[in-house]
């Protein structure tokens, strides 16, 4: 079984190549696959002999299953930051973590220049209270640095026993010198929908993961506000997407859904057109058509994107906020077996419905606006792109942006984007540091 993922997270296996011929220019493509895979025989054998150089001739015997691992997690990260092999431990952990409860310190993350980088630290969870913020870079953790260790044992090191504590090293851009963050690990129960009725005419919802929770939460969310507003009173919805660093892509199209009546969600292209797929709403629009507002901002990743730019392209909702992080790459996650993991592989590029990619670009907000930034945050708040990581997927088209602004302030008083979002249902122009809103491209329904 595979399954497709949206978020940032193989083994060596012989391989029969079936070549099957139908065009006048057979015999020379067939010699082309022949002289390739001589040459991939021939780096295959460059590998065999290296593996026994180091089994005969290192310090100390070598762990032959800990050195073709090491093998395999080097080859997949080689080819951009989001493939990687997980052994059947991380498989395992990988597996708990979608399902919406592991435990932990309550931070997404990747791994960028040999260290972790923080994505996005998950809504009241140990991490999130303690200050860690998206972009984070983690040096060492209880003092051991990270340099050197794969993103599973890096992982694994912060994992531990409930009540115990970690002290993560934390490079901070903007700070002066890294800061020591004590950390107590708590069982992470992901609630990823939270909402209420703001003024009372106005449903707000925020969506901090796509797990296997999230649409069954956001339909309640939905029926809860319908219930306590009715429908006449009702000036429309608010969807937070900031700094939701993604998750399942069934769920992106679900949740979509719950705001289409039909239409193209999104659709992902591989390498070969035959593997393109195409996704669409269904369940139709269970806010009844009432106007729309999504926030995203630098933070918004993958799984976000999916939604934020479906509503957009069809002209279902208004986005407010800062440009969005570009992660428009899809993982397929496949099995290898029992007892060898899986392999998170980047199989394709995902678009919106008026055919864009998100790859390295992000979704641009109709309205942007600014957040004021603490003077001691200023500088430390501006959020990597994907496009500015190292091995990164390259834009479909060439075109590339950078990261956009990621905080959000701790008080709901002080949140500018949010009050022009509640200013946009009421009616009333943004007042704000804004971009002019974007041209909707028409999709066809």
């Amino acid at each position: 079984m595979r399954k497709s993922l949206l978020f940032p997270l193989g083994a060596l296996t012989g391989a029969c190549l079936t070549l099957l011929v139908a065009s006048p220019q057979g015999g020379v493509w067939a010699a082309r696959a022949a002289v390739s895979a001589d040459d991939a025989y021939a780096q295959l054998n460059l590998f065999g002999a290296v593996f026994e150089r180091v089994k005969a001739s290192y310090v100390e015997k070598p762990d032959n299953a800990k050195l073709i691992e090491g093998a395999i997690t080097g080859m997949v990260t080689s080819l951009d930051p989001h493939s990687r092999y997980m052994n059947a431990k991380a498989w395992t952990e990988m597996q708990e973590t979608t399902s919406g409860e592991f435990g932990g310190l309550g931070i997404e993350v990747t791994m960028e220049d040999g260290l972790v980088k923080v994505v996005s630290p998950i809504d009241d969870t140990p991490a999130s209270k303690a200050g860690i913020m998206s972009g984070d870079l983690i040096s060492k953790i209880d003092g051991e640095a990270v340099q050197g260790m794969t993103l599973e044992q890096a992982v694994n090191k912060m994992k531990g026993p409930v009540d115990t504590k970690t002290k993560l090293t934390i490079i901070r851009k903007g700070a002066d010198a890294p800061l020591d963050v004590a950390i107590t690990r708590e069982i992470i129960h992901v609630r990823p929908v939270r909402f209420h009725v703001e003024n009372g005419d106005i449903g707000y919802i925020r969506i901090t993961s796509f797990n296997e929770q999230t649409t069954d939460g956001l339909k309640k969310a939905i029926a809860s506000v319908s219930k306590q507003v009715p429908q006449e009173k009702l000036a429309g919805y608010v969807v937070d997407l900031r700094n939701n660093p993604g998750g399942l892509l069934d769920q992106a199209v679900s949740v979509s859904s719950a705001f289409l009546q039909r239409g193209e969600v999104v659709s992902t292209r591989g390498r070969s057109p035959e593997e393109t797929q195409r996704f669409t709403a269904h369940g139709g629009d269970l806010t009844k058509g009432k106007p729309l507002v999504v926030l995203v901002n630098g933070g918004s990743a993958s799984a976000s994107e999916i939604v934020a730019g479906a509503l957009h392209d069809h002209k279902r909702a208004t986005i407010i906020g800062t440009r969005s992080f570009g992660k428009g790459s899809v993982q397929t996650i496949i099995p290898l077996g029992a007892d060898h993991g899986a392999l998170a592989l980047t199989t394709a590029r995902y678009y919106t419905p008026s055919g864009r990619s998100i790859q390295a670009q992000g979704i641009a907000p109709d309205i942007e606006i600014l957040q004021d930034v603490p003077p001691e945050l200023k500088g430390r708040m501006d959020t990597m792109a994907e496009s500015q990581m190292r091995g990164h997927l390259s834009a479909a088209d060439g075109s590339e942006q950078t990261g956009s602004q990621s905080y959000v302030p701790p008080e709901e008083k002080d949140d500018k984007a949010l009050h022009a979002a509640y200013d946009f249902l009421h009616g009333v122009t943004a007042n704000a540091v804004a971009a002019k809103p974007a041209t909707k491209a028409a999709v066809p329904n």
